[in-house]
């Protein structure tokens, strides 16, 4: 199978040497979105919920891209720099997701790129068109 590399002007632009999402057959590999306005390119707020919210629709965005939805992801990996926010990052993704819920795991990091609260990864599994 051949990798299909997947992007969409409905997310932020890559800020380095990454693509938004990597399809292998049915599996698409997300990269790390960050709460970055993808028209702006600039965080779209200092308000850890608004973070959140943006990054949940810069990662629907990217799965549509690639023929599904975030209901579709298998696997989240959520980054934050403040393990607090935990019940904040529950409340919204429960708003973007319905059960059955993907596996996941959250983690608080030192630093995120720049100087955000939160980003996210993951794995997705796409529909089959056969």
């Amino acid at each position: 199978m051949s990798k299909v590399i997947i992007s969409t002007d409905k997310a932020p632009a890559a800020i380095g040497t990454y693509s938004q999402a990597v399809k292998i057959g049915t599996t698409v590999y997300l990269s790390g979105q960050i709460p970055l306005e993808p028209q702006s390119m600039q965080v779209v707020s200092d308000d850890f919920a608004a973070q959140a919210q943006q990054v949940f629709q810069n990662l629907a965005a990217v799965c549509q891209a690639a023929g599904g939805s975030l209901n579709d992801m298998v696997k989240v990996n959520i980054f934050l720099t403040d393990l607090s926010k935990f019940a904040t990052v529950n409340e919204i993704m429960s708003q973007h997701f319905s059960a059955p819920y993907p596996a996941r795991a959250a983690v608080q990091v030192s630093a995120l790129p720049r100087g955000v609260q939160i980003e996210i990864d993951g794995v997705m599994e796409v529909p089959s068109t056969n």
